[in-house]
């Protein structure tokens, strides 16, 4: 089994903090096989991250964080970025078109963009995995619908830390029984239903952080886009 992290934040996100080094540096310190950096509505940085992870004896996963027009999904294995703004459906068909999987985060928690309050649970159902165990939680309930939702559809199961500082990365992580240690191999494993979850709750006080900080960095850079 290969430990994977398959939701982190560099700064090139609006509210992320840290270039992909430091990411890639807590990765291998923590003892994580791959990497994917999921900005949001950004790839750059994911194309430097996977480009650099063997260089810390990572496997680098390029991806990013799709903000569609009802929430987030997660996009792994694809080349270029995916547009911003379009239908659930539509983004889940630009992301296959690409050869990439489609996951969709934290799906539960509205305040968090989660797609599931604003889609059929046959939509929801027809993402290529579901994130069932998110880092950044308050109550844990949200993780439990989504593990729930996933059980009774059949459907592949993913963690993701969330992390928006690196310190966070692998706080929660996909166990993945990939065949080889490649990006390809570690998202057909996904794809397939071969993973498990482990995980731990971000502490609250990293968490106010990390959302204190993104606010912050959400205003710079609103302020800078107005000059």
């Amino acid at each position: 089994m290969l430990s994977v992290e398959l939701h982190a934040h560099s700064a090139l996100s609006y509210d992320g903090r840290d270039p992909v080094d430091l990411l890639l540096e807590q990765a291998a310190a923590v003892g994580l096989d791959a990497l994917a950096v999921t900005d949001h509505d950004e790839i750059d940085a994911s194309l430097e991250a996977a480009e650099k992870a063997p260089d810390y004896g990572l496997v680098g996963i390029v991806g990013m964080e799709v903000t569609c027009a009802v929430g987030h999904v997660l996009a792994f294995g694809i080349d270029e970025g995916v547009e911003s703004g379009l239908p659930f459906d539509e983004t889940l068909d630009r992301i296959r078109d690409q050869g990439g999987i489609a996951v969709v985060p934290h799906p539960f928690q509205k305040s968090r963009h989660g797609v599931a309050p604003h889609i059929t649970d046959e939509q929801l159902a027809g993402a290529d995995a579901l994130e069932v165990y998110n880092s950044r939680l308050f109550t844990g309930r949200s993780n439990r619908q989504a593990e729930k939702f996933a059980l009774r559809n059949r459907m592949p199961m993913t963690a993701g830390s969330d992390a928006h500082i690196s310190e966070m990365v692998g706080q929660a992580v996909t166990e993945v029984g990939a065949e080889e240690h490649s990006a390809d191999a570690i998202l057909s494993a996904v794809r397939e239903g071969r993973t498990s979850v482990v995980g731990k709750r971000t502490p609250w006080r990293i968490s106010l952080r990390q959302f204190g900080g993104g606010a912050k960095r959400r205003a710079l850079r609103a302020l800078k886009a107005l000059r």
